[in-house]
């Protein structure tokens, strides 16, 4: 190819357009079809080494009967096969799952006891100021003793 035919096909003096774009797409749907079809041969290559993997995994939990968890088995069917078409996730979804992660066995053992304890302060006052009121025979408004959080010796 010389100088002046790639300057008369730049310019439109070549009439071969529709025959070069009748190739570049038959390339596109070739190149395409190789990319699925080497996307297909990688997801296979990897279940199989997966499946050896689970085997190795199964022939652990027999020789030491450890029992199998079923929470990956589940995961992986929940999971689309095109990471495209899930359904996607609400902002409110997304920080209630931070949240969720952020906290660890230690931060929800520790606010299970802060509720526990704000709920015995709660009863242990509100049965403070009944007895109160129960004493209280002139009609004077009741004095709520503070709590004590210290250890008397």
């Amino acid at each position: 190819m010389n100088a002046a035919s790639i300057v008369a096909g730049a310019v439109g003096g070549d009439g071969d357009d529709s025959d070069d774009k009748e190739k570049e797409e038959e390339a596109e749907r070739e190149r395409q079809e190789a990319i699925r079809e080497a996307e297909e041969r990688r997801k296979e290559k990897h279940r199989k080494m997966e499946e050896e993997r689970e085997k190795m995994r199964q022939e652990i939990r027999d020789k030491y009967k450890i029992p199998k968890k079923e929470e990956m088995v589940e995961q992986q069917q929940s999971e689309p096969d095109n990471p495209l078409m899930r359904k996607k996730k609400t902002p409110e979804e997304l920080a209630a799952e931070a949240e969720l992660e952020d906290q660890d066995e230690f931060t929800k053992l520790k606010n299970t006891i802060e509720t526990q304890v704000n709920e015995l302060k709660s009863q242990i006052e509100s049965k403070c100021v009944m007895q109160m009121e129960s004493d209280n025979i002139c009609g004077e408004r009741p004095y709520i003793l503070p709590l004590r959080t210290e250890r008397i010796p």
